[in-house]
């Protein structure tokens, strides 16, 4: 699978890639345009570190797939003001400036999400932020970490 060279790794540190993944983990694909990614998806990663903590992986992956094309220079200083200073985000934020990442992965548009297994078997492609997307997803990091948040 295709995965952010560490240079595009812009807050949070760098996460290797699912193959070398020990634990199940969520990677949403988003934008800062996309009124549904800020409102409902990058709070439910949230409420997901806080149930789950150290038992997944978490990432965000900032892709122009379906918006405008922008210049590293003109997202980056925004995307991290977002995500350390409004969002405080907990968990690692990377870079896909030309889209190709989200192209490869198929995902549909923002946000997209992609379950993954310890060792990288994609469990579950999800396009969208509704409340039944996020359920499954929920539901699905249950069943990986053994039982349901807190425990394992």
């Amino acid at each position: 699978m295709d995965w952010p060279p560490p240079a595009d790794f812009v807050y949070g540190g760098v996460l290797p890639p699912p193959t070398e993944w020990k634990k199940p983990g969520l990677v949403m694909v988003f934008n800062l345009e996309c009124p549904a990614c800020v409102s409902r998806g990058i709070p439910f990663l949230q409420r997901l570190h806080t149930e789950f903590g150290g038992q997944v992986e978490l990432m965000g992956l900032h892709t122009s797939r379906g918006h405008r094309l922008l210049s590293r220079e003109d997202v980056e200083p925004t995307l991290v003001k977002f995500v350390r200073d409004f969002a405080r985000l907990p968990f690692p934020v990377a870079l896909d400036l030309s889209g190709d990442l989200a192209r490869a992965w198929g995902t549909e548009g923002t946000p997209h999400w992609l379950a993954f297994a310890p060792g990288g078997e994609l469990l579950r492609s999800v396009y969208g932020s509704q409340e039944n997307a996020q359920t499954r997803l929920q539901y699905l990091l249950e069943e990986q970490v053994g039982g349901g948040p807190g425990e394992g």
